[in-house]
């Protein structure tokens, strides 16, 4: 795979992806310094992961703020495909979900899409997604949305709530388009083929637009649900999309759930956090320490330093320091590593405790069936 080369799909990233080119092969919209400013003035917040270009691209988010601006309500939808234990990377969608929540005082709907993983992976079975999908339940649960305004829904359990909008879409949705979407072949199961219909019916759950943040690997299925939208007397779904976040090996590709070295779970305790990070953090140093002292370190690849811009470090000011310190030589790789470890641990510190609170209230979150 040559440089230029990438692969971004809802099963499979694979290359350094330029986010640019992306945008145009995908066809949607940069989040431009217009739109931030628009959503800072709304919501009084200027959110460090728009700031950074975490969150870098969309589909209609203008479209939603000129509603909201007129009075009328828009929900929130996002979701997780449970095929192993939540990581650091699920995250991000979720706690930008939960400040949108906030900022706007909306309706949040969560689904965790227990039949597709079970479709998708050879070695899952049922009962395995379903198991799963509990566990990534309370790791959404424990960041701290409000259960009056949040539901869960799991696909297996609220079929009969999901299934009459799937059939909806489904009929309006030919094997021709989610062949030339995904590629998919004559071996290809019937249930991923139908998928996409089960993931689009939670957009038209209510009588209102609905905003989806959400990894932009996920956009493909949100395309064909848009194009159906119009077909069945419904408003587009607008999107706004966050970057793939790397694997500890990086750069390049994404964190996988089913990558435990190249991974930080939600359920890792310190030693591990440390020992990964240690072990396998791609590091943006020199191959010794007098090197790096005269020739500085590379934060732009450096995945500790990464992380800590995506997620970990907030403050502008803060990580500044860290990347202008790196770069000139005067901090080290591994006490840049030292740096990410503390702030995962003490962020998993806290995490950990309210999602062992969460096995106790998931009943107030998941959806009863209509």
């Amino acid at each position: 795979m040559s440089a230029d080369d990438f692969i971004v799909t809802p099963w499979h990233v694979e290359g350094e992806i330029d986010y640019d080119k992306l945008i145009k092969k995908f066809g949607t919209e940069k989040i431009s310094s217009e739109l931030q400013s628009r959503l800072k003035k709304i919501t009084g917040e200027d959110h460090f992961m728009l700031r950074r270009g975490i969150f870098f691209s969309h589909r209609d988010m203008n479209r939603i703020l000129d509603d909201y601006e007129k009075g009328k309500k828009f929900f929130l939808y996002t979701g997780r495909g449970p095929s192993g234990h939540t990581h650091i990377g699920h995250l991000v969608p979720w706690i930008f979900a939960k400040w949108l929540q906030e900022k706007f005082d909306v309706k949040m709907y969560f689904q965790l899409t227990d039949d597709e993983k079970f479709y998708s992976k050879s070695g899952l079975s049922l009962e395995d997604t379903k198991k799963y999908a509990y566990e990534n339940a309370l790791d959404f649960i424990a960041l701290g949305f409000d259960p009056k305004k949040t539901k869960i829904i799991i696909n297996t359990r609220n079929i009969q709530t999901l299934y009459p909008i799937a059939a909806q879409v489904a009929k309006k949705i030919n094997f021709s388009n989610t062949k030339a979407t995904f590629g998919f072949t004559n071996e290809t199961n019937l249930g991923m083929i139908f998928y996409t219909s089960l993931q689009s019916a939670p957009c038209f759950i209510e009588d209102e637009s609905v905003l989806i943040p959400l990894g932009v690997d996920q956009d493909p299925h949100f395309r064909l649900t848009r194009d159906v939208a119009p077909k069945i007397g419904k408003q587009k779904p607008a999107l706004i999309h966050n970057i793939m976040i790397p694997a500890l090996e990086g750069p390049g590709g994404k964190m996988s759930a089913s990558d435990e070295s190249g991974t930080i779970y939600t359920t890792d305790t310190p030693n591990m956090v440390k020992k990964k990070i240690n072990k396998y953090a791609f590091s943006g140093g020199q191959p010794d320490i007098e090197k790096h002292r005269k020739l500085g370190g590379n934060p732009d690849i450096d995945v500790s330093y990464q992380y800590l811009r995506i997620f970990f470090e907030p403050e502008d000011k803060k990580l500044k320091e860290i990347y202008d310190d790196y770069k000139s030589g005067k901090l080290l790789s591994g006490e840049l590593k030292a740096i990410l470890i503390e702030k995962i641990n003490k962020f998993l510190e806290v995490h950990q405790k309210k999602r062992e609170e969460a096995k106790n209230r998931i009943e107030e979150f998941l959806l009863e069936n209509k």
